[in-house]
């Protein structure tokens, strides 16, 4: 089963892709050489396949120095409840005793 909105996304990050390779006057052959994958993955990157390997993209995306736009993805992030808790201890720290 293949999700409609990701088959989209897929499909324009292949356009991007195919948009920045040239851009680099880069041939599909040298591109390919530079990842270390086939003419192949790159078609089908381009194409948006599904089936091409996370490792295939994010090797592009450093050649293409862009790799740091996807380094927040499924970053941990701070629930609602962990912030009152957070805001909670905060106005709990007492006064320290004098002696």
């Amino acid at each position: 089963m293949e999700i409609d909105r990701v088959r989209e996304i897929l499909s324009e990050l292949g356009k991007r892709l195919r948009a920045a390779r040239i851009e680099r006057n880069d041939t599909m052959d040298v591109f390919a050489q530079r990842l270390g994958v086939s003419v192949g993955t790159v078609r089908a990157m381009e194409r948006g396949a599904p089936t091409v390997q996370v490792g295939a993209w994010l090797n592009a995306l450093w050649i293409l120095n862009q790799l740091e736009t996807v380094t927040r993805v499924l970053e941990p992030q701070e629930s609602l409840l962990d912030r009152i808790r957070a805001q909670e201890k905060r106005r709990r720290q007492r006064a320290s005793r004098r002696p």
